[in-house]
């Protein structure tokens, strides 16, 4: 990654579009997103800024977001402030990696308020805070920075409002040749000059610059004067906002974004904007991270169980291999009753005559020497009468083990691809079905209300027609068992888990049928294979059997159809939440 100056400087660029524009929605999905709904030169458009420790950015998006059904307090703080506000000004200061934003808005008893949100892009340190401009003050910051934290700067509401410390760098678009002079009796590499020297610049910008300037060869001659052409050919482009958003591999085979065309690297893929770039570029990454740290106790829970399950179900099965043996050990009781006068005490073992085999073959009997020969024989057949009761409740505990080992696959791999709030419905779900204890049952958690229905991923296919997929056990449910009509399609994978699909309609294209196949193999545990077999019927012909876990139905009058899953047919897609 390399969201350096540069990269900041296409981004305030690409957001001039704004300028005049209004704050229509503002949304705060997480303790580190804003969502900001925006209508501006008759077109609407989405903007988020991320404050997160690992991908912070400002950029235009598609996505979708679900938001909690409470809106966290700097998200209230913003709405009071912003929401309705018109955007009179977005800039970047010097070359930093961080953003103003100015908006106008009408107070509540009418007045002309004027409010500033800063976006600071630095890392661990990334931030979003609204300040008034009027008195310098913080009205609050998405992320707190307290006394104890820092000495330098507070970051609460009522202090005033102090830019990170500044590090004593030149601004590259204002250097001239003689910034260079002590370039060449600099002993470390030249992106390393550049970046100490420079305010703005990446160690990806630097090996740019140095590349173009033909000092990226460490056994190379200094020449200030080169590394000035290479300097200057960059930063002519950036003065002028002649950007070109590229995503490429580098040599440590890492995938990197740059605003400039990134020469020394061999292949790269550009994009129209920024902002499509950056898209491209994250991805499901930020989620996928939040995600992750949101999981990680849900994943050793359900790996522990599936492991406990599988141990339980090797016991089982040796238990039921012991047990088909059961008549075995009535024939020896049997056979040692018929010749108890040919056997001691002290006999370790009776070999005789099989009256139960058609060649009355001889059969050896393991004896307890310490038991009589009676004893002997009663022992067989205590022996055949436990295996024989048990024999059936080993038949019922193989059946309900696999069906936990089935159950913890089904939410291994739902958990693989979860959203943030689809982890938390899988939570609830543990709960419910008594697996995990409610952590949250003594606080003041907010109860979801009873009408509340669980949201859904909707595709569009290519003619138009709506695609819906269950992500968990709760969505599973309600899209099969409620929402869908009797007629309309639904498509699971064959014997592997995944995600329910629906179309939602009684007509539509073979383009859409092999597209709603393509995502249920893809949100399935056979997401990376080739060849996945996914099975469609009617609605009518899906039930779940009474007392099955959740998720769980079986389906008849099906037919089977093989696709590989493509990342990239899915995700040109047109999709939304429906909640």
């Amino acid at each position: 990654m390399a969201l350096d100056g540069i990269v900041v400087r296409s981004i305030v660029h690409e957001l001039q579009v704004l300028i005049g524009g209004r704050m229509s929605k503002i949304h705060q999905p997480n303790s580190r997103d804003i969502v900001i709904s925006l209508r501006a030169g008759r077109e609407n458009a989405k903007l988020l800024i991320s404050a997160s420790p690992t991908y912070p950015r400002v950029q235009f998006t598609k996505q979708t977001f679900v938001n909690p059904t409470e809106a966290p307090m700097f998200c209230m703080l913003l709405r009071k402030h912003c929401e309705g506000a018109i955007i009179e000004k977005i800039s970047q200061v010097g070359m930093e990696r961080i953003i103003h934003i100015d908006v106008r808005q009408r107070d509540e008893i009418g007045d002309v308020s004027t409010k500033k949100i800063i976006v600071e892009l630095m890392g661990r340190h990334s931030n979003v805070i609204l300040v008034d401009p009027s008195t310098g003050n913080i009205l609050d910051g998405i992320h707190h920075v307290t006394p104890a934290i820092s000495s330098y700067r507070v970051i609460m509401p009522g202090f005033s409002y102090m830019e990170p410390p500044q590090q004593n760098k030149e601004n590259p678009l204002t250097a001239n040749v003689s910034s260079f002079a002590s370039y060449e009796s600099y002993e470390g590499s030249v992106s390393k000059w550049l970046v100490e020297t420079f305010s703005g610049l990446s160690p990806l910008s630097a090996e740019e610059i140095a590349f173009r300037g033909n000092q990226s060869d460490p056994e190379a001659m200094r020449d200030k004067e080169q590394l000035w052409n290479g300097f200057s050919e960059v930063m002519n482009l950036v003065s002028g906002n002649e950007f070109t958003p590229v995503i490429a591999t580098n040599a440590k085979e890492k995938m990197v974004f740059s605003a400039i065309p990134l020469t020394h690297l061999k292949e790269s893929q550009s994009y129209d904007s920024i902002s499509e770039c950056m898209e491209a570029y994250y991805g499901e990454k930020a989620e996928r991270d939040v995600v992750k740290q949101k999981v990680s106790d849900l994943l050793r829970f359900l790996q522990n169980e599936r492991n406990k399950n599988i141990k339980k179900l090797d016991h089982l099965n040796a238990d039921l291999a012991e047990a088909d043996d059961a008549d075995q050990y009535r024939i020896y009781g049997e056979l040692l009753f018929s010749s108890l006068h040919a056997i001691q005490k002290g006999d370790k073992e009776a070999v005789l005559t099989n009256f139960y085999d058609e060649n009355q073959a001889e059969v050896r009997i393991p004896l307890d020497p310490l038991l009589t020969p009676s004893d002997n024989a009663q022992r067989y057949f205590k022996k055949y009468n436990k295996y024989k009761n048990s024999l059936q409740i080993i038949e019922e505990q193989l059946i309900k083990t696999r069906e936990e080992i089935m159950y913890m696959d089904n939410l291994l791999q739902q958990l693989a691809s979860a959203s943030i709030n689809d982890v938390e419905e899988i939570r609830e779900e543990l709960v419910s079905e008594g697996y995990l204890r409610d952590r949250n049952k003594k606080g003041n958690k907010k109860k979801k209300k009873k009408n509340q229905l669980p949201s859904l991923q909707v595709f569009t296919s290519s003619d138009g027609t709506e695609i819906y997929v269950g992500k968990n056990n709760l969505q599973n449910e309600y899209l099969t068992n409620r929402l869908a009509n009797s007629n309309d399609t639904w498509l699971h994978t064959k014997d592997i888990p995944g995600s329910h699909v629906v179309i939602r309609s009684s007509s539509f294209s073979e383009q859409t049928l092999e597209e709603a196949a393509m995502i249920a193999a893809y949100y399935s545990q056979a997401k990376e294979s080739s060849s996945v077999p996914v099975d469609y019927t009617t609605i009518r012909h899906v039930k779940k059997p009474s007392g099955a876990k959740p998720g769980f139905v079986i389906y008849d009058n099906q037919k089977t159809l093989f696709v590989t899953p493509s990342e990239d047919l899915i995700k040109r897609l047109p999709s939304h939440i429906k909640n």
